[in-house]
């Protein structure tokens, strides 16, 4: 079967919209929005932080260019994957775009599976409030004390205790965790016992991120960047209470939720990251065309 990977003509003509604005709207706002991380309590956001965000997302919202990431459902805004792939191209080319247009991860991530796994109570609570730009999430999976690269090696512990269950355990690189608007996570735990075979080991469950017994130990750094006031955080869970109705379809199916999850999310990241390199190359090509050494302009051979 041929596949047609092309741009429609409807497509084209959004997805250069959507270029225009990154570029003449949201980059030159970039070095001001960061520059306030600075001030005061790193894990909150200024006022001038969220004027500058909340503009910018009024902005596409007037014209409707909201929620591209979602494909397959009436809540979305009618693309196909692959025609979403190219919106992502474009706002990976600056770190304020995603979210400016409610593509950020790992809230799309997130809203995928209240959408395709959720009941209707966790869609009108958790997603609702996700699409509407309202809150923020975090999607809570990889553990420090086990190679989680293999994730059947996930060990938080999911115990059920009558109309509830018990969390016990630690999770790390927890994106979005540390963002003052993080109102819900959903975190793969394990219900079952070793004699299971390997992918019916776990599940996936809601978490309200205000239950007691959660607590945030720290942000985790890469090369020294905190990613504040986002966040990638170590959280410990102690005897954490949740809901037995806030498993996701069910003990044992985990793996499925979460090949449901990460099979459109990885086309998301990959094409993000492509936008990031594009970007990137520009400014190095840029910059040794400013720079002179030895009586010439550095990369004047080669750019």
């Amino acid at each position: 079967m041929e596949m047609n990977l092309g741009l429609s003509e409807r497509v084209e003509t959004l997805r250069d919209r959507v270029a225009e604005i990154i570029c003449k709207d949201i980059m030159p706002m970039e070095d001001e929005y960061h520059a306030e991380v600075a001030q005061g309590d790193r894990w909150t956001f200024t006022d001038r932080q969220m004027e500058i965000m909340n503009a910018l997302k009024n902005k596409v919202r007037a014209e409707g260019l909201w929620n591209f990431w979602l494909t397959g459902s009436d809540k979305g805004f009618g693309l196909t994957t692959v025609e979403y792939a190219y919106m992502a191209e474009e706002l990976g080319k600056s770190p304020l775009a995603a979210e400016v247009f409610n593509c950020s991860a790992p809230d799309t991530g997130n809203m995928e599976v209240f959408e395709r796994y959720g009941t209707e109570e966790m869609k009108a609570r958790w997603l609702a409030p996700l699409l509407a730009g309202r809150i923020r999430s975090a999607y809570v999976m990889t553990e420090p004390d086990v190679a989680s690269s293999d994730a059947t090696n996930l060990s938080l512990t999911c115990v059920r205790d009558g109309d509830e269950y018990i969390l016990n355990g630690e999770k790390w690189w927890a994106s979005g965790a540390g963002d003052p608007r993080c109102a819900v996570y959903i975190v793969m735990v394990k219900t079952g016992g070793d004699d299971a075979p390997k992918h019916k080991r776990h599940s996936m469950i809601v978490v309200d991120a205000a239950t007691p017994g959660i607590e945030k130990l720290r942000p985790m750094e890469i090369y020294g960047h905190d990613d504040a006031p986002h966040g990638h955080f170590h959280i410990r869970f102690t005897n954490v209470r949740v809901p037995a109705e806030n498993l996701l379809l069910g003990e044992e199916r985990g793996f499925e939720i979460a090949q449901g999850r990460l099979g459109p999310g990885r086309i998301h990241h990959c094409m993000r990251a492509i936008g990031q390199a594009e970007a990137a190359l520009e400014l190095m090509c840029k910059r040794s065309l400013s720079r002179t050494a030895f009586g010439k302009k550095s990369g004047a051979s080669w750019c």
